[in-house]
Parts: structure tokens; sequence; C-alpha cells
């Protein structure tokens, strides 16, 4: 504890107060955003705000994505990042593991149950934590030169494993239970127009536009009530006897949930960014026409691509503070279980999060000397729940009011919560 209290308050080290300011710095740009969207001045109303998240989504990330990590990433780095996508599995699956836990303890509504777990152990490594990168590296920083180039190429660099999670397992995670579905499957949300678009859609505009009947359909659900209904009238005859190669139970229920796994939408405007920066870097010859020092044939298209760049923090800032504006909203997921996502979400996972990172430290799995490759792991186990998970929700027609809640709650907790840890990070990265 004494330790402790010497890293943390030593006058040797930069105080509390000065490494909690990039969470000032963000506070105050949502903030604006809120303000910006009241009624009583309505500069962002709730079609702007549509249109700026839907700039953000499809160009100012991806360029940033594309500029930094197409800079920065080499075949040789990306031997020595191997940690950071792994971080993020490991992030996911303790977690859920954790959350199921929460459901245990919380005792959710039972058609809630899994959704607690999703919402508890996914946590947003996009938009969120680049937006912290870009405030703790504006002006002087702990980290150097090049703070924010390195920053935001360890988060995007994970950029592909988080959307692979969430198109696959949270997907599935968050289908409509089979009874809900068969109750108000014909039900069709009216929107307002006038109303500001929910949370859900700052990380992916128009994802009501990509729900379909399949998207909406409880699969897992049927396909285990579909084979325990064969089980139970196996002596009638299958349909499958005239084949002359039967296919195994298992095989055909991994080839339908593939089937029916949305991947197409995987490869989004800032996952194609991810994945362009990577091959680009992996090509030293095509990197120096794009990157290169002095006269690069195509530096002008990369300039261009880093001025648009410029406008992502804060855009994706007065989005998120305009669509914060709107509250809460309605939800029937229950004050207790509420709680406990945000509590386990914001103040526990961090602890465990450190410990993981700590461990990888110890065994020599990050790079002993780059305090922002630490700063990154250690943000990623630190974050509010993945924005792109409650989207989910609204692919798949459940739970959106739900998940909508409980994002807002933890987006205003996290003012404290992230403060507090990225204060603890960077006392004790000063000591590294």
């Amino acid at each position: 504890m004494m330790m402790l209290t010497t890293i943390l308050f030593d006058g040797t080290h930069a105080n509390v107060l000065g490494s909690a300011v990039p969470v000032l710095k963000i506070l105050f740009m949502c903030g604006m955003g809120s303000a910006l969207a009241h009624p009583m001045i309505r500069v962002i109303n709730p079609e702007s705000c549509k249109v700026l998240s839907k700039l953000v989504f499809a160009l100012f990330l991806p360029c940033l994505i594309f500029t930094e990590l197409g800079r920065s990433v080499t075949v040789e780095n990306m031997r020595e990042w191997w940690f950071i996508p792994v971080n993020v599995l490991l992030s996911a699956v303790i977690g859920c593991g954790v959350g199921y836990i929460v459901a245990l303890i919380c005792r959710p509504p039972p058609q809630f149950f899994k959704f607690t777990v999703v919402l508890t152990g996914i946590g947003n490594t996009g938009n969120l934590p680049l937006a912290i990168i870009g405030s703790v590296c504006h002006g002087d920083n702990p980290f150097g030169d090049g703070c924010f180039q390195r920053g935001v190429a360890y988060v995007s660099f994970a950029q592909w494993v988080a959307v692979l999670i969430v198109y696959t397992f949270v997907y599935h995670m968050l289908e409509p239970p089979m009874d809900f579905y068969e109750l108000v499957q014909e039900i069709e949300p009216v929107e307002d127009p006038a109303e500001m678009p929910r949370l859900l859609e700052a990380e992916w505009p128009g994802v009501k536009d990509a729900q379909t009947d399949d998207t909406r359909a409880p699969l897992l659900s049927r396909l285990f009530r579909e084979d325990s209904r064969n089980e139970e009238g196996s002596e009638g005859v299958s349909p499958r006897r005239g084949r002359c190669l039967v296919e195994p139970r298992v095989v055909r229920k991994i080839r339908i949930v593939a089937e029916k796994t949305p991947l197409q939408h995987i490869l989004q405007p800032p996952t194609v960014a991810s994945l362009l920066g990577i091959v680009v870097g992996a090509f030293p010859q095509l990197s120096s026409i794009l990157f290169g020092q002095g006269s690069a044939p195509l530096a002008f298209f990369t300039d261009a691509l880093t001025i648009l760049a410029a406008a992502m923090v804060p855009c994706v800032m007065l989005v998120l503070g305009g669509v914060l504006s709107g509250g809460p909203g309605r939800s029937e997921l229950g004050l207790r279980t509420t709680i406990g996502i945000c509590f386990t979400r914001l103040v526990i996972l961090p602890l465990v999060g450190f410990g993981v990172i700590f461990l990888a430290y110890q065994l020599g799995f990050v790079p002993k000397k780059d305090k922002m490759f630490l700063f990154v792991l250690l943000l990623q186990h630190a974050m509010p729940s993945a924005i792109l998970s409650g989207a989910m929700t609204s692919l798949r027609g459940y739970g959106e009011s739900e998940a909508s809640a409980v994002l807002f709650w933890q987006h205003i907790f996290a003012v404290i919560s992230i403060a507090v840890y990225i204060t603890i990070y960077l006392q004790i990265l000063s000591t590294i």
C-alpha cells in the first residue's frame, strides 16, 4: 500500500490532476456536444447527428486508421505486436466469464441472461480508446515523439479481432429468445425522426437498415428445439434416410450457424481500413510509395487522408455528447442488473486486466520499454461495453432499449472510472 501511495503522490512524478487532464479534455468535448444538442440551441439536431456519425464511421475513422497504421506497421512489428489481438481475445473471454457470474448473482429477467453476459464482457476497442489516445498525446505527453501514431496503430491492429468477436460470438449470444420472437415478431419499432439517434447507432450508423428476418430469428434456439423434437420422435421416418451419406448432427449445426452468421457485415469501412493498413505495411515497396520519406509519389493522397483523419476525435466526441443528451430511455433490465453490469465493467474488470497485463509483462510477452504499448493493453480492459455490441441488439431486434440504457449509464460513470485508471496507469508507467 505504501508503495502504491508513493507511486501516485511522489512529487518527482507528474501529479494526479495532470494525469486526469486527458479525460477532462474528452469530458469538455462531450459537454460541448450535449450543449449544442440542447433544445434551446439545437445546432446539433437529430439529422445532423446522424450525418456526422456516418462521416465518422465511413470517412474520418477509416482515414485515421489507414494513415497511422500504414505508417507504423511492418512485418517485424507484427511479430512484436502479437499480444495486442490476443489481449482483446483474453479480455472478451475473461469478461464473459465474469459476466456469467454477474448474471447468476444479479438474476436478470431470464430473457436477458445472455444479454448480461455480453454487455459485461465485451469492451469498447474502437472509437473511445482512439479518442483517449488523441487526448493523451495532444501537447506535452509522457510517451515522447510519435505518441499519437503509435497509439492509433496499436489500437487499430486489434480492430479485426474485436469485430470478428462481435459479428460471430456476440451476434449469436444476442439472438432474441424463442418465446419473445413468437410473440412480437410482426411488431416493427416506430422511430421518431425528431429524436436523437440512440447511442447504439454511434458506432454503426444505419444498423437498422441491415436488419432482416434472418437477423431477427432465434437460430440457436430453433436448432436445439428441433433436435430435441427429432430425438423424441426418432421412431418415425428420418428425413435424411434416403441419403447415401448422412451428415453428422454436430456438423449440420455448425454448417447452419456458419451460413446464418452475417460475415458480410464484418467488412465495414474501419475494418477494411485496418486490413489495408496492415497490407500496405507488410510490403515495404508499397509503403514507400504512400508513406515514404521525402517525395513519395502518392504523398499528396496520404496527406489529404491525414487532414480528414484529424476530424475524427472531435467529431466522435461531439456525436457522443449529442447522443447522451437524450438520456437513458426505458429499460426492463432492472436496477440491480444495470448496476452489476456497470460496476463490473468499469471497476472489477480493469483490475483483473491489470493483473493479466502485469503477468504478461513479467513473462516477456510485451516490449519492456514501450510505454504506449502497455498503456493501450491496459486501456483495452478499462473501457465501457462496446457500442457495437449494443448495435447487435438493433440488428437482432431484441434488447435495444436495455442496451441503450446500460451503455448510457456506463459512459456517464466511465468519466470517473477512466480518469482514475488513466491516472494510475500513467503514474505506474512513469516508474518503468
